[in-house]
């Protein structure tokens, strides 16, 4: 079967269908990212290195979307969406196949960095596509759809094969994952029409997205308005097991309650945005203060952490609100800031555990991880001040722009 050639109006089934289709994708993605880190002991003894050590394929990764994610989308300048999509779960597919088959931990880093490279290409590419498909009503609630991909993979996909690499070998979750990445392959060649690349498609119409202040805002509003709820993730187990005294065999629980609180803030979050873009990210980001600082004052108390754990991973629900921002304001550069989006991301990742890393080493304890965050996110709403303050200045206060459909 083969995709349809003309751009003819889409069915709302056909466009499900290709919303499942890159969901696939996302959820292979966020399984290969994120299930790796319970099977960590796995390739330390595998390779003859230390965990500490076999930790370096987290960072190869992470540093693989940081750098790949404008790259890529700079390089794709002149191609359509489907075929850098097709090219971008091709490579990832690949990647994870590769690294299933890795024979010394060298090799096994630099897959890893290659596997990460199509990451936040992908991401930003798929949302825009989803965006061009729904309604201007739906827009967001379609991106979220894209997302929910990632989020579910954090509650079934990482644990299941976290459970399946230990039984079996860490190599087989690789396998999967990149089996995963071939599935996607195939329903993005099926379901996704063939496109043309934008008119005046160009590496430096790319570019320009990042002459503009509110690209540069909004993507440090992410960097930091995410790093919140990682300087509390990296350390969550630690906190269960250290401050509030619950037998390690309740981490997974906890775990389960993160992953559902980001499908939750996810599906509810969507809604919000495509009814108020900008409100639904400042609200959040108050959210996020409050919710972060109850975590550090409640942390020693199992009901209040199971309950703000839950709360925590409801932040995510900023997610696809600055997603679809992004690509508002990047003007003719939306492929190259969409892509961004996950370079912020994964730097929300790094100095959100570092920052936490450091109040510990200090001493002040893993409930205090909670303060970084409401630190980091009193700095993201900061930054939102300055964007609205930005674009009323400029005399625009349109809630929501629409996406261009190309």
């Amino acid at each position: 079967m083969t995709a349809k050639k003309d751009s003819s109006p889409l069915t709302p089934l056909q466009i499900g269908l290709v919303i499942v289709a890159l969901a696939c994708g996302g959820f292979g993605i966020g399984t290969g990212e994120f299930a790796i880190m319970g099977l960590l002991p796995g390739v330390a003894s595998t390779f003859a290195v230390t965990i500490p050590q076999a930790g370096y394929v987290i960072s190869a990764y992470a540093l693989g979307v940081v750098v790949g994610a404008p790259l890529i989308a700079i390089a794709g300048a002149k191609s359509s969406r489907r075929t850098l999509l097709l090219i971008l779960m091709t490579v990832f597919a690949i990647g994870n196949l590769a690294s299933a088959l890795a024979p010394d931990f060298l090799s096994f880093i630099v897959l890893r960095f290659l596997s990460g490279l199509p990451h936040g290409a992908y991401f930003g590419v798929s949302a825009l596509v989803a965006a061009s498909l729904a309604p201007i009503h739906m827009r967001t609630r379609a991106v979220g759809y894209v997302m929910l991909g990632l989020t579910v993979a954090t509650l079934a996909g990482t644990p299941v094969m976290a459970l399946f690499g230990q039984f079996l070998s860490w190599r087989m979750m690789f396998l999967a994952v990149g089996i995963i990445g071939a599935l996607t392959v195939t329903l993005i060649w099926i379901y996704l029409p063939r496109d043309k690349p934008a008119a005046g498609a160009s590496v430096m119409r790319e570019l320009v997205a990042f002459t503009h202040p509110q690209v540069l805002l909004t993507l440090t509003l992410a960097a930091t308005g995410f790093g919140g709820m990682f300087s509390i993730f990296s350390y969550i187990a630690s906190t269960t097991t250290m401050v509030t005294h619950l037998p390690a065999a309740m981490i997974p629980v906890i775990m389960v309650l993160f992953g559902i609180g980001m499908n939750v803030g996810n599906v509810v979050g969507s809604k919000l945005a495509d009814k108020s873009l900008m409100g639904t990210i400042g609200g959040m980001l108050v959210f996020n203060i409050v919710v972060m600082t109850l975590f550090s004052l409640t942390a020693a108390y199992p009901v209040m952490l199971y309950i703000s754990t839950f709360l925590i991973g409801c932040t995510f629900a900023a997610g696809p609100a600055i997603q679809t921002r992004l690509m508002d304001v990047a003007a003719d550069g939306q492929t190259l800031a969409a892509a961004s989006m996950h370079s912020a991301f994964n730097i929300a990742n790094a100095l959100g555990a570092w920052l936490g890393g450091l109040v510990i080493a200090y001493g002040y304890g893993y409930a205090a991880t909670g303060y970084v965050g409401a630190v980091l996110s009193f700095f993201g709403l900061f930054v939102f001040a300055a964007s609205v303050l930005l674009e009323r200045r400029n005399g625009r206060v349109n809630d929501s722009v629409c996406v261009a459909a190309t």
